[in-house]
Formats: structure tokens, C-alpha cells, sequence
């Protein structure tokens, strides 16, 4: 007998470690998941690849989700969303419901930011894009949003230095911007991004609300899965991490993530 669609896994991806966050916030409100993770470490970043780069990375991650049978695709990625959102929507059809990690933060700040000044922090291809700006217009609810491109954090992170004090010295320069005076709240517009989310509320001493999107998203999963039925109610979930290019400091910081034993499989986006 065929399977239920509610048992397929869900596919999550990013450029590295950073959309690990989105992952474990989602396995944390869904533990029953099984999670499809894949790291395209072998391009990371992606906030400094041209828009066409992107979405020829996102159209083949999702080849491999699509064989894997994955019931909901989230693009865990702040640059992959702004860069391949519709495309991949467009390229998957009706054989996956897909997420990306904009939407549910904008919906969140329609909810809760009226009239308020908001930040955003990323990398040049998500500020670049002015996808939060467009969106934030659009929502029409006296918003004001101020950005900036923070390009050297996703790098530092992936690098292993979110713990260094180097970190805290490029995050207070960067936060001193002009371009980031008077704000109410602060987008982390890179999935990396909460891995040093302490530091940042560090610096604005409470002073300025700082948006994670993981949890964010990890509900909005959790909504579409349930609105269409497919919340899997079975135990024992099954967690597969696939990655395009073998590297130690990203299997270290998986399991930061996830305590249980965890594999990494090696799966070349081009052979």
C-alpha cells in the first residue's frame, strides 16, 4: 500500500550552516518530520552569486528533494528566497508545497509593526533585491524599513568565528550605520544570521527588538502542513543531510543542531 503524503519528509535548503537554524526550529515544533537537509557548501555564500547562479543551485536542490519524495520544499535561504522563490514555486508545481523564509517574516511584521521603523541586515543579493522593501510597500501599514549589506557575516560564521571577539567588532561597525539609526526592530536577514543573535541584542542593549525569522518560519510550516492535512503524526522521525562539497566545520556545526548521530552524504549538484 502506497504511503500517506503526510509521512514524506520535508526539504530543507541553504548555501551552509545557516539555514541549520530554520531546520532545528522546524524539528523542534515538528518533531514527528522527517527532515531532508542539503548545504550546497560547495557555492556558499550565496549573497554574492548573481541571480541566475541561484536559481540554476535552487532548480537542482530541488531535483533532488522532488526524489526524495519531499511533501514541502523551504528555501531556508534569505538570498535563495529573494533570487529563485517563483521559479522553484513555478519548476516544482503541484508535486510540493514551497516556503521561503520573506514571507513569513513580512506577515509577522504586518501583524505586530505598524508604523514602526524596521531594520534589515544581509547579503548584498538580499538587500540588492529590495524584495523586503517592495513587500513592506506593499503591505501598506505606515512601516519604514532601512537596510543594509552586512556581507562579511555569513562568511565569518561559516568560518567558525561566531564565538571570536572579531565578530563583535564587525557586527558594532556595521550596526553604527547610519543607515541603521533610530530603529524599533532589526530583521536578521540571513539565516546564519541567529548564530550570533546574542551578540547583536548585545549591542542594542534591548533597546531594539531583533526578529530571528527561524522560529517565524517553523510556524509557518507548520500552518501549510496542517491546512493541507499533512502533519505527520507517526514517531521517529528520519533526518538526512546532504551536502555538495565535504567540509569538517560544517559537520561539526550540524551537530550543534542535532545531538544524534548525524551522516553527511556527499551529492554533487554537477558531477
Amino acid at each position: 500500500m502506497k504511503p500517506s503524503p503526510s509521512t514524506y519528509p520535508i526539504g530543507i535548503f541553504d548555501s551552509g550552516i545557516g539555514g541549520l537554524t530554520v531546520a532545528h526550529a522546524v524539528t523542534q515544533l515538528l518533531p514527528n518530520e522527517h527532515i531532508v537537509y542539503f548545504g550546497d557548501t560547495a557555492h556558499l555564500p550565496y549573497g554574492d552569486k548573481s541571480t541566475a547562479a541561484i536559481q540554476a543551485y535552487s532548480i537542482k536542490i530541488c531535483d533532488l528533494f522532488l526524489k526524495q519524495s519531499c511533501k514541502l520544499i523551504l528555501m531556508a535561504c534569505h538570498s535563495a528566497s529573494a533570487a529563485a522563490y517563483e521559479l522553484v514555486k513555478e519548476y516544482v508545481g503541484n508535486a510540493a508545497h514551497v516556503i521561503n523564509v520573506i514571507d513569513p517574516v513580512v506577515h509577522h511584521l504586518r501583524e505586530n509593526y505598524a508604523d514602526k521603523c524596521i531594520g534589515l541586515i544581509g547579503t548584498r543579493q538580499t538587500v540588492n533585491s529590495n524584495i523586503y522593501k517592495k513587500k513592506i510597500d506593499a503591505v501598506g501599514n505606515g512601516m519604514e524599513l532601512k537596510s543594509l549589506a552586512t556581507p562579511l557575516l555569513a562568511t565569518l560564521i561559516e568560518e567558525g568565528f561566531s564565538q571570536k571577539k572579531v565578530i563583535k567588532e564587525i557586527i558594532a561597525d556595521y550596526l553604527k550605520h547610519a543607515e541603521l539609526a533610530d530603529i524599533d526592530a532589526l530583521i536578521l536577514g540571513c539565516t546564519h544570521y541567529p548564530l550570533v543573535k546574542t551578540q547583536i541584542a548585545e549591542y542594542y542593549t534591548q533597546k531594539v527588538d531583533i526578529i530571528d525569522p527561524s522560529e517565524i518560519v517553523a510556524i509557518a510550516v507548520k500552518g501549510c502542513l496542517d491546512y493541507h492535512n499533512l502533519l505527520n503524526k507517526h514517531p521517529n522521525p528520519i533526518k538526512k543531510f546532504y551536502v555538495s562539497d565535504y567540509t569538517a566545520s560544517f559537520e561539526a556545526s550540524t551537530r550543534l543542531f542535532f545531538t544524534e548521530n548525524v551522516h553527511l552524504e556527499h551529492y554533487p549538484l554537477w558531477d
